[in-house]
């Protein structure tokens, strides 16, 4: 363990905050595998990792700005596969643990904006591998599309909120979205319905207040805004439906994550 701490081309950090677990894996200029040390630190990582209260692991690769995008998007997705061999080497079953593997080529900076290029391009030679912890929320939900759902089960992932009083998507929201988008492309078979959930309502009222349209019908502008943008990604809108389900339905955890939407199977 003390070389997973020393090791320099690495750095591990977790989000304890959420469900996810998420470590970024530092690779060199032009290069896609990984040198033994460098293969040990990923292994004391992923040895730490208990597989049975793993719902998915999602793996990005990226790039520095050098270069094509045709070149850089096959070495970033190199990447994603050096750390998919790694995971499916200690017995992270391929087919149901990992539900992405995708390569995002190369991230692009204006050279002369970025005070130390030299640092930020490094930066960016990168894998993120996220972990996607079972949800501790109840028997049929689930913080993942993974294989293991079922018609009737819910998946909520916490990164799809809203702030008070508004059904307005935040940046993060999307980027949670968009990786909703890349699983639902390679799951076509899935159908579901989006619920909106309001926080902070009184139990005399059935939905909250949208602060922009001054309608009571919160919830349901959230779900409808979650199905327009996942409409707008080319998503079909055969496959979904949406609805608002007002205060009905808290979590007991705290009001920021009543104001989400959660997905219903509705068939596989």
């Amino acid at each position: 363990m003390k070389l997973c701490s020393a090791f320099f081309l690495f750095i591990l950090y977790n989000l304890s905050a959420q469900q996810n677990t998420i470590e970024t894996i530092y690779f060199e200029f032009d290069k896609f595998d990984l040198t033994p040390r460098q293969t040990e630190v990923v292994t004391c990582f992923i040895k730490d990792i208990d597989s049975s209260k793993v719902e998915s692991i999602e793996i990005y690769g990226y790039c520095d700005d050098r270069g094509n995008d045709e070149y850089n998007f096959r070495l970033s997705n190199n990447r994603a596969k050096t750390i998919q061999k790694l995971l499916v080497l200690a017995g992270f079953n391929n087919q149901t643990k990992i539900i992405i593997i995708e390569g995002k080529g190369r991230v692009r900076i204006k050279a002369d904006t970025v005070e130390n290029l030299h640092e930020t391009r490094s930066r960016n030679r990168r894998v993120d591998l996220i972990v996607v912890k079972k949800s501790n929320l109840g028997k049929g939900i689930h913080n993942s599309f993974s294989n293991k759902i079922k018609v009737g089960d819910k998946v909520f992932l916490e990164n799809i909120l809203f702030n008070l009083g508004s059904s307005k998507l935040t940046f993060t929201s999307k980027k949670e979205l968009d990786k909703v988008v890349a699983i639902l492309e390679k799951q076509k078979n899935i159908n579901f319905e989006i619920r909106g959930h309001v926080c902070c309502t009184p139990q005399i009222y059935s939905d909250g207040i949208d602060r922009d349209t001054k309608e009571r019908k919160l919830s349901w502008n959230r779900a409808k805004t979650v199905f327009n943008y996942l409409s707008s990604k080319k998503v079909s809108k055969n496959r979904m439906t949406y609805r608002g389900c007002g205060n009905q339905y808290p979590l007991g955890k705290g009001d920021a994550l009543d104001r989400r939407v959660e997905f219903l199977i509705t068939k596989l």
